[in-house]
């Protein structure tokens, strides 16, 4: 018996066949961010092979499905090792990192990894991690209480990355660097990006590897998905608001398959321009990644 999201034949109909999709990225998850680097590089090796194997191998549809390489960013040597075996896998897109962790992405003992992907021209996608290991709580404060509480913010602990690696300038050191953040919350990236701008303009001296404005850096760096959760809806400003600090451009949408919060392709905001629509759903995924030949044509 497969579990749901398991079944490459199942999921694929749902996708190619009743969904009307063209092509999806596969970002599995795992079981958490372990104690043991040793064991999570491992689990996170066979998830790999499992990938390319069962899903980016298969008969029916291996053509139209693309992979991820999940990495273990507490583990660089065992990272790099294993970004090495599949970055040049031709349906291998992007490099997967839990957005749970124990330090800030902006910090030193991350860069070689982030430069390992700027190298092999490869995005790395920011996504929350399944299971129980050694997490930190999702707030500074502790657990929520309820489930409902935890999803509605837990995409958002992307800033807290996000800002890190403005300030510390990787995105200066590595100008090719590019970031998904793959659960949610870039609705917020405005008012936040703000406030950062407001607070940076008069103490950029404070970081000066990294000079300009802190939204400067957010162009050609920075994705993020689009999903169900995300607001304002159908508001009558949905499109004003998708345009400010570019957002239109860093959007791409996501289903959130096999989750219960799955979005539907075919219901994105009603405001919205036919040009947002049209980058959300595929124009920007299809330059970030480099599906242009595959995509358009159909």
């Amino acid at each position: 018996e497969m579990y749901p999201g398991s079944d490459p034949d199942f999921t694929g109909q749902q996708l190619f066949g009743d969904r009307g999709v063209d092509l999806a990225i596969l970002h599995p998850m795992t079981r958490g961010c372990g104690p043991d680097r040793h064991l999570v590089s491992a689990v996170l090796a066979a998830h790999n092979e499992m990938l390319v194997s069962r899903w980016l191998d298969h008969p029916a549809y291996g053509e139209r499905f693309r992979g991820t390489i999940r990495l273990n960013p507490e583990d660089i040597e065992g990272a790099l090792q294993e970004l090495e075996r599949w970055r040049d896998h031709p349906r291998m897109v992007q490099i997967g990192v839990p957005l749970q962790s124990r330090a800030l992405y902006g910090k030193p003992q991350f860069w070689p990894l982030w430069e390992a992907a700027a190298d092999a021209g490869l995005p790395v996608a920011v996504h929350i991690e399944t299971g129980t290991g050694v997490d930190s709580a999702p707030t500074p404060s502790g657990p929520p209480r309820t489930y409902p509480q935890y999803v509605g913010f837990m995409g958002l602990n992307y800033i807290y990355h996000l800002l890190n690696m403005i300030a510390e300038g990787v995105f200066e050191r590595l100008p090719h660097l590019k970031v998904v953040f793959a659960d949610g919350g870039g609705d917020l990236l405005t008012p936040l990006i703000w406030r950062m701008d407001t607070f940076g303009r008069p103490h950029l001296e404070q970081t000066p590897w990294a000079p300009d404005i802190p939204s400067d850096y957010l162009p050609g760096h920075t994705h993020f998905i689009f999903g169900a959760l995300d607001g304002p809806g159908d508001a009558d400003m949905a499109a004003e608001w998708l345009a400010m600090t570019g957002k239109e451009d860093m959007f791409m949408y996501g289903s959130s398959y096999p989750h219960w919060h799955t979005s539907d392709p075919y219901t994105l905001p009603a405001h919205w321009t036919a040009e947002q629509r049209d980058k959300v759903l595929f124009g920007n995924a299809a330059q970030l990644y480099g599906l242009e030949q595959a995509v358009l044509p159909t």
